[in-house]
């Protein structure tokens, strides 16, 4: 399965979580806890709160990225539950990307009234 079809599962799953738990409201982290269940339910390999280690001129860094999500090894998902977007969040994805070698993130703002206005795609050569 290449990026864009897991992308495509994830924005399909992100809606589903949406409309299930009512719209925007809640927290963060139960947006994201959700979506890891709903994308566990369509067979999608996961990991949550992936710790990656970073370097500095040589330097292994005390303090590693966390990332809220990758989804099957391929893309990078970043929740949010704010009521208004920030374009960083798009620019930290990209270095996230550059970082991690990966071609594929999305940023998934569930405090949107439609969580669909609220993804945006981040690409890194892909």
């Amino acid at each position: 399965m290449d990026e864009n079809e897991i992308s495509r599962i994830v924005v399909d799953s992100a809606v589903e979580v949406h409309r299930v738990l009512g719209g925007p409201g809640l927290l963060e982290s139960v947006y994201e806890e959700s979506l890891v269940v709903e994308l566990g339910q369509r067979g999608l390999a996961l990991k949550r709160q992936v710790s990656v280690p970073l370097l500095y001129k040589g330097s292994s860094l005390s303090t590693p990225l966390r990332l809220d999500l990758i989804v099957a090894e391929k893309v990078i998902v970043e929740c949010k539950a704010l009521i208004t977007h920030n374009p960083i969040f798009q620019s930290q994805v990209l270095t996230y990307l550059r970082l991690t070698g990966l071609k594929l993130g999305l940023v998934i703002n569930f405090g949107e009234s439609l969580v669909s206005k609220g993804i945006y795609r981040v690409v890194n050569n892909l």
